[in-house]
């Protein structure tokens, strides 16, 4: 498991060098690696890291699609949350060899914080293949 703070509500969060730590902690060599983020109000995915705006777009974009008050029913106030978390997901699986994530050139494995600031906990599960 790795545990990652968010500073804002809303956030993207590139988190594979804390993943390629723990495969090397590991000795992780060839496999699969499977992420799990254990909260409803938080996702996973793989985008672009070269550019900073993709982000920036993706965000704000959620944010015209899903605004945060919209006349929602869930008491806590955190719908657009769910919401988001619900269209990105709550897992990504990777490809491993060699102790090497099998990333595209531009792509980042990124935690998505929709209702932060807050403490994340992603579960990583390594299935090593012949």
């Amino acid at each position: 498991m790795i545990e990652i703070n968010s500073q804002r509500r809303d956030q993207m969060i590139n988190i594979t060098s804390e993943i390629e730590a723990y495969l090397h902690h590991h000795r992780c060599d060839t496999g699969i690696l499977v992420l799990f983020v254990r909260h409803t109000t938080a996702a996973l995915t793989i985008n672009e890291n070269a550019d900073p705006d993709v982000v920036t777009d993706l965000l704000t974009t959620l944010d015209k699609k899903i605004p945060w008050q919209d006349n929602y029913r869930h008491t806590e106030g955190n719908s657009a949350a769910h919401l988001k978390t619900s269209l990105f997901g709550c897992s990504e699986t990777v490809l491993v060899r060699h102790g090497q994530l099998q990333l595209g050139t531009w792509q980042s494995i990124y935690l998505c914080e929709f209702d932060g600031p807050r403490r994340r906990q992603i579960d990583l599960q390594w299935l090593p293949t012949p």
